[in-house]
């Protein structure tokens, strides 16, 4: 491999080495989909875009090790060459930009966490190379084309290959930044805001995009002005995280006046105070469920598994940072939720993502200022989701991929985590005397004012001032402080935690604390670089820390475990039993607040709902009128061929979902792994027996833009159907929430909030899910420079978790053995409503079929369906099974004839005139099932009183016959297989 030696006298000179690694095969798919993600910029003349990696060393180095360096950690020698450099002297960090023909040179932006770079320094030490004072990473972009200019050049960087939020490119070589030796700079400021005008107190929010609203502000001018003193700029920005709508939930807790015209259908009183109590904790409470061991009042939910283990489950959204940075958002995103479960004490078993974009073919000049294009945000968000969960080691098993114009500005990033503990081993309480000590990475810069940032409406500025919001994440030192909090769990070493996400310390300490009080002192905190203010210190969320109370004869006991594992240890100070939260830095105090006032003091905002003027009458049933398409074969082919149906492979494919060896239903399912499931199934190693348990989910925007209350309704039926169809017990499920929406102080946006939080109290006690957690997410609107404002759809998505009695059980979706009898269980009332079929021919838009008060009755209808199903499951009659979702009745079935590659007859009696609402159309509460030759009388006298069809039979034909009235359609599963696979993720969505 070519290099240049140079002689080096150890100890005399520092200096700067270049390494290049770059593939031994130039092309590949990477290549050319980056080459055609810059024609979809405008830039027709790119051939291929090929990357390698960029590695700068600085220190005294001798050749040898330079060589182990590029051997042992920098490549694979398989399938990588390496060559190095030297740069010069440290004084000269570097060459210019010397233009190497068609080359983009990318790294971070001085400042930036270089998580790679880290590990490096780490890896370096174990294998014995030695002088290593610094490193930094980035990547070199070949463009291949004939006639680029650097102008083309340079839009490709800006658009494509580098974020200017966090990176920074050259054209041609690009010059190293390395991080410093870290120190605070103590510096703060008295803010006076006890004697402030409102219209000040409004500019002081605004200036420090607090999100406060006066009210909100006028009640910590009232609180200094009785304590009688001015604010620290610590302070305030303490109260403005603690009271921001990410941490305290604001709107889910207003006070809501309704205002309907007279006359108009209103199931509402004329005010509501407090949704989440109203609807969501109502049903949690009226069901009662006996196995949810924690609701609403942890990181995450707990429920029962067995008389031995407990499960969580959570599920947060990352939206505003994955807009401004799609690789950190989301892989943040993920760290985050990883983070809730190890919250509550629990071993992170297997992550879940759903992901909702922006078209990826939209137009480069289409995009609003300031809005990055939605093929940069995918395969940021893609990346960021696979390098968290791969890195930790953790499966993703489940999720969902979705594309409409409103994600263009907003995309919607859900990130979910199981967890599974011993039973009773996770505690809650500190004690006066404990100490707050913080495990993990280093307190940056990164994730400043996070919370308040994600609180807040985005414009074309929002990448240029909110860039230090987004956090930086190190999977590899979470999986570390993981297995530290295991350990310290089952030894008892700690008498509370918790994770320090949004709002960083001064959340994490401050809701600890929030009843006993604390005294620390933030000057111990280690840090990534210097300079941060106190201020910057406290709210930074940067990511891997979690903070423990710890008494303090087991502190010894903790640190050497921290020690043996390699994870940072900080004792900040301790539990005061005074109710006052104190934060000093070097002795000298910056905050000292009431924790009363902190937690409680926020006044209760008040808004207003009102429902558009569309929406004043019930929706009227969709006509049943013929559909203007083409015959069944080619519909059907075009529905599986479409973004919201095709396969997700090359997306899903990149996550390890196998990690742990607990997985038994995985994302594809069949003789050749490539037909979709409906939900996950994994048996914990720990746990013995068959049992086991389910994840899925629940997700249709296109309802909510016509009718929020069925769009919820929808949500929750289609998280437990696809449960129920993986063998789930109907009677041990429990739900998430996550609600993302635009700006709840419009009237209109409020209805359709109180909605679909209606919708959820509906449906979860027709289907006896009890919610356990949740998450909200408002603000999702950007306002572009005109000042108009475009808001994503209304977006419930709903998450469950449940027990599997039997994982050898669970049917699995694909068609088995030919000769045996489908069968469709359900209330079958399709509409093309929301439906894929009416996005693809251009229909009217509607909602789910049903009068608003036949829809709970309806559900519970659906109900009794499944619990039927689920014994027959359990009893070993089903082959296979698949819900009807996307696509409608004749999408299902081909997909599991897909993944059985087995043919079968299909034939749906009803009205000639809606034979394609019949195959394509749309609804809740059915499913389709195999049953096993023999086992039809018993399966029969199971489901007896229950709607229930005979639909046709599987056969080793080859093809799937469609027939319904006078239409009729034979098309070849492999054509089927060609639709649903063609499409990849990255290109048809």
């Amino acid at each position: 491999m070519p290099q240049q030696v140079v002689p080096i006298r150890m100890g005399i000179t520092s200096r700067i080495f270049r390494f290049t690694v770059r593939p031994k095969r130039r092309g590949g798919p990477q290549a050319f989909s980056r080459a055609e993600d810059a024609r979809a910029l405008g830039l027709m003349k790119v051939r291929a875009v090929q990357r390698a990696d960029l590695y700068f060393v600085r220190g005294s180095i001798a050749p040898k090790e330079l060589d182990l360096l590029g051997r042992f950690l920098f490549c694979d020698p398989v399938v990588e060459t390496f060559e190095w450099e030297d740069c010069g002297d440290a004084g000269h960090e570097g060459s210019a930009a010397l233009g190497d023909g068609n080359r983009i040179e990318v790294a971070l932006r001085p400042g930036v966490t270089d998580s790679v770079a880290e590990e490096i320094m780490r890896a370096a030490v174990e294998i014995g190379v030695k002088g290593i004072e610094a490193v930094s990473t980035g990547e070199i972009f070949e463009v291949e084309g004939e006639g680029l200019e650097r102008r083309d050049l340079e839009l490709l960087a800006d658009r494509l290959l580098a974020n200017p939020v966090i990176q920074r490119y050259a054209i041609g070589r690009i010059e190293p930044s390395f991080p410093f030796l870290a120190a605070g700079s103590g510096e703060m400021e008295r803010l006076p805001v006890s004697t402030m005008s409102d219209a000040e107190l409004e500019a002081l929010s605004a200036g420090r995009r607090a999100a406060l609203d006066l009210r909100e502000m006028t009640s910590v001018r009232d609180y200094f002005r009785m304590e009688g003193r001015d604010c620290t700029d610590v302070e305030f920005e303490t109260i403005a995280q603690t009271w921001s709508e990410h941490c305290v939930h604001k709107t889910f807790k207003a006070l809501i006046d309704v205002d309907v015209p007279e006359g108009s259908l209103n199931p509402y009183p004329p005010r509501v105070d407090n949704i989440l109590k109203t609807y969501i904790k109502k049903a949690t409470d009226e069901i009662a469920a006996p196995w949810v061991l924690s609701a609403f009042v942890d990181n995450a939910g707990i429920l029962e598994f067995d008389d031995e283990y407990e499960m969580s489950f959570k599920v947060e959204t990352h939206n505003h940072p994955s807009a401004v940075e799609p690789f950190g958002g989301a892989n943040t995103g993920v760290g985050g939720v990883i983070r809730d479960v190890m919250g509550v004490s629990a071993r992170p078993i297997a992550a879940t993502d759903v992901l909702c974009f922006g078209p990826l073919d939209v137009a480069p000049e289409d995009l609003p200022a300031g809005v990055l294009h939605p093929r940069v945000v995918f395969s940021g968000v893609v990346a960021g989701v696979q390098d968290y969960g791969n890195k930790m080691g953790i499966p993703t098993v489940n999720g969902g991929i979705h594309f409409d114009p409103g994600y263009t500005a907003n995309p919607l990033v859900f990130c979910g985590c199981a967890g599974l503990a011993p039973r009773g081993k996770h505690r809650r309480q500190a004690r006066a005397g404990d100490r707050v000590v913080v495990i993990g990475g280093k307190t940056g810069r990164d994730g400043i004012r996070g919370a308040t940032f994600s609180s807040m409406v985005m414009d074309s500025t929002t990448g240029e001032v909110a860039g230090a919001s987004v956090q930086i994440g190190a999977p590899i030192v979470e999986k570390k402080a993981a297995e530290v909090i295991v350990e310290a769990r089952d030894r008892g070493l700690y008498t509370a935690i918790t994770d320090c996400g949004a709002g960083g310390l001064s959340s994490a300490v401050g809701e600890m604390a929030s009843e006993l009080g604390c005294d620390v002192d933030i000057a111990r905190a280690p840090l990534k670089y210097p300079g941060l203010a106190p201020w910057e210190i406290w709210l930074s969320e940067a990511q891997e820390r979690m903070v423990l109370a710890v008494p303090p004869e087991n502190m010894e006991a903790f640190a050497r475990i921290c020690e043996l594992n390699d994870v940072g240890v900080t004792d900040l100070g301790l539990f005061t039993g005074t109710g006052r939260l104190v934060v000093r830095y070097d002795g000298v105090v910056a905050v000292d607040l009431d924790c009363r006032f902190l937690h409680d003091g926020i006044p209760q905002r008040r808004l207003v709902a009102s429902p558009p003027q569309a929406t004043l009458a019930p929706t009227p049933l969709p006509a049943p009128a013929p559909a203007p398409a083409p015959d069944a074969a080619r519909a059907l082919l075009g529905l599986l061929a479409h973004p919201a149906i095709a396969s997700k492979e090359t997306v899903v494919r990149l996550y390890d979902h196998e990690v742990q060896g607990a997985t038994v239903v995985r994302p594809f399912t069949g003789i050749l792994h490539d037909g979709p499931s409906d939900a996950s199934v994994l048996k914990p190693r720990e746990t013995g027996g068959s049992r086991g348990l389910v994840l899925s989910n629940g997700f249709n925007p296109k309802y909510g833009m016509a009718d929020a209350y069925r769009m919820a309704v929808s949500a929750v039926d289609e998280a437990v159907r696809n449960a129920v169809s993986a063998g789930a017990d109907p009677e041990r499920i429990a739900v998430l929430d996550n609600f993302c929406w635009g700006d709840p102080k419009r009237p209109e946006t409020m209805w359709t909030l109180l909605e679909a939080a209606r919708g959820c109290h509906d449906a979860a006690l027709a289907h006896r899910t009890p919610f356990v957690s949740g998450k909200d997410s408002f603000n999702n609107e950007y306002r572009a420079r005109d000042g108009r404002r475009v808001s994503i759809p209304p977006s419930l998505l709903i998450s469950a978790i449940g027990i599997v009695p039997d994982v050898d059980a669970s049917p699995g979706t694909d068609l088995k053995e030919a000769g045996n009898h489908l069968y469709l269980a359900g209330d079958f009332r399709p509409v093309f409503g929301g439906s894929v079929y009416a996005e693809l021919y251009g229909l009217p838009g509607g909602a789910p079929a049903g009068a608003p008060d036949e829809v709970p009755d309806a559900a519970a209808g659906a109900h009794a369906v499944y619990l039927a199903i689920h014994r027959a499951i359990l009893a070993g009659w089903i082959a296979s099974c698949h819900d009807l979702s996307e696509g409608g009745l004749a999408v299902a079935v081909a997909e599991m004839c897909l993944g059985g590659r087995l043919g079968a007859r299909l034939r749906i009696e009803g009205d000639r005139a809606r034979t394609s609402t019949l195959l394509f159309g749309e609804t809740n509460g059915c499913l389709v099932l195999e049953v096993k030759s023999g086992r039809d009388a018993d399966f029969l006298k199971a489901m007896e009183g229950l709607p229930l069809r005979l639909i046709g039979g599987t056969a080793d034909s080859g093809r799937l016959e469609l027939s319904s009235g006078d239409a009729a359609a034979s098309v070849p599963v492999e054509d089927i297989v060609a639709a649903f696979r063609g499409a990849s993720a990255g290109a048809a969505q």
